[in-house]
């Protein structure tokens, strides 16, 4: 429900939805505050001061749920590089090489990662006198056409107490999907995802590339939530936009502990080279929101280099969050009394008889009891709306954690019974029925055409055509020459913005 009005029923309604996108947050930052570090901000758009500039480390959500066409196996999804606008080349969107990209899984629920997931990227430039992405039409990964490229290593840690007991590379060299250049550049762009589907050893299936962002909200909850009078809802604003993604496929007896504790932490970080050329970590992410509007600004940065078993230092931030008291303040609607220890229990344990692992460690991570068998009939609102597969049991690509989100933070497992949200309740896009699941990326090229012309491809061809017989050299030197002089300018800038990272000593 959106009312406009400001009295009454109407106000109530404005404020619960207003309350809504923030109270996912705050309700996933009370996890992150008294949690590990795994799952600290599921639903993170530039959600701290320092990441917001580095986007291709900056997680933005984090997804597990057990595989809806294949049961025996659990799938995690993790995306970086929020609001990838389609057209924005030439320079597309890259994992960076400089950054260790992780998925962690506690299965014993003692706050610390048992497994680990590490994805490594490499770029692979076959034409430097061009500033083309690709160099005519793109018919397969390894078209000679497709200018650059990415391809990407995993290592798989076993882990105990935080160190390495085992390590062993699962994969070496596998082809990342493209950005999705458009229509003319890539006229079967499912075809190109198709192949970036990858099998690794003992049934395991690995992703990585562009995907539409999966994310469904209104982000306008900033502009003084909603609007001050909850105009401003039922928008989706992360349409259109898409995300760099890594999905993981596994046999869930891969990554529990036993048969008799199937609960699974899972959250992902990012890891990215120092100038003394250690790795420091820059961004973690696990329920949705938590960094984002629970966290005040001074608990931001930190919170995004520090660990789960260090999230005591958050967990005034949780149990009392800010979220309702703006609400409040806003739309008159009466904040849950503090402590929030509903919050606690529920976000950073697990909800006990569902998803809450024995001897549990509060930490925040997405918990997923994978015993739990998929429905056919997904509920958007999860577990509230009685569907126990979804969120916050895990989180499938379809379930609306803002809505689900505020409810309980506007205190749903309280007494105040409410039906709160932000009027945005799918995605824009038709997920995938197999995996990675995520719905193909938007295509550069979208928009009206011209007056007069059609989607012909003669005039690409030649294009291409010109660029692959080498054109005129002189004029390719001079691109190159600029397209050099620029490089080296972002080099530089690159390298000012490293060099204050602090070293981390890390086991692995």
């Amino acid at each position: 429900m959106t009312p406009n009005s400001r009295s009454g029923a109407g106000r109530r309604s404005l404020a619960t939805l207003v309350c809504g996108a923030l109270a996912a947050g705050a309700l996933a930052a009370a996890g992150v505050a008294t949690l590990e570090p795994g799952a600290a901000s599921a639903s993170s758009h530039r959600e701290a001061p320092l990441i917001s500039g580095d986007p291709q480390y900056d997680n933005t959500d984090v997804y597990a749920f057990v595989s809806p066409d294949k049961p025996d196996t659990t799938t995690i999804v993790a995306n970086w590089i929020p609001f990838e606008d389609p057209a924005g080349g030439p320079n597309f969107y890259q994992f960076a090489e400089d950054a260790q990209y992780d998925i962690h899984i506690d299965n014993n629920g003692d706050g610390q990662g048992e497994l680990l997931y590490r994805f490594t990227f490499k770029t692979h430039t076959k034409n430097k006198k061009t500033f083309l992405y690709n160099t005519g039409v793109v018919d397969s990964l390894d078209d000679p056409d497709l200018n650059i490229t990415q391809t990407y290593d995993i290592d798989l840690f076993r882990l105990k107490h935080q160190k390495v007991e085992y390590r062993t590379k699962v994969a070496d060299d596998v082809p990342v999907a493209p950005s999705n250049v458009g229509k003319a550049s890539m006229p079967n762009y499912e075809k190109l995802r198709d192949q970036a589907v990858y099998k690794l050893p003992g049934d395991a299936t690995s992703f990585a590339g562009q995907a539409d962002d999966p994310f469904f909200l209104d982000l306008r909850v900033f502009d003084l939530l909603y609007g001050g009078n909850l105009t401003e809802v039922g928008n989706d604003t992360l349409k259109g936009y898409n995300v760099n993604s890594i999905a993981l496929q596994v046999p869930t007896d891969m990554i529990t502990e036993s048969k008799d504790q199937p609960v699974v932490g899972i959250w992902s970080t990012t890891q990215r080279k120092n100038a003394q050329g250690y790795y420091s970590q820059v961004s973690r992410l696990g329920n949705p929101l938590v960094n984002e509007v629970v966290n005040p600004l001074k608990d931001k940065d930190k919170f995004n280099a520090s660990s789960p078993w260090d999230d005591a230092q958050f967990l005034k931030n949780v149990t009392n969050p800010e979220l309702p008291k703006l609400i409040e303040a806003i739309y008159k609607i009466k904040a849950p009394a503090e402590p929030r220890n509903d919050l606690v229990d529920v976000f950073l344990k697990g909800v006990k008889g569902l998803n809450q692992p024995p001897h549990v460690r509060a930490a925040e991570e997405l918990r997923l009891n994978t015993s739990i068998k998929p429905t056919d009939s997904p509920k958007r609102l999860g577990v509230l709306d009685g569907d126990n597969a979804g969120f916050p049991n895990g989180r499938r690509l379809t379930d609306d954690v803002i809505d689900a989100s505020l409810q309980v933070v506007e205190g749903e497992l309280v007494g105040s019974k409410n039906d709160l949200g932000d009027a945005v309740d799918k995605n824009d896009k038709d997920f995938e029925k197999s995996f990675p699941y995520v719905a193909l990326p938007t295509e550069g090229s979208r928009g009206p055409l011209a007056k007069g012309t059609t989607g012909g491809n003669d005039v690409r061809n030649q294009l291409g055509d010109a660029i692959t017989s080498g054109g005129s050299s002189d004029d390719t030197t001079l691109i190159a020459t600029s397209a050099g002089a620029g490089a080296a300018g972002i080099v530089l800038i690159g390298g000012g913005l490293m060099w204050w990272r602090r070293m981390r000593t890390r086991a692995y």
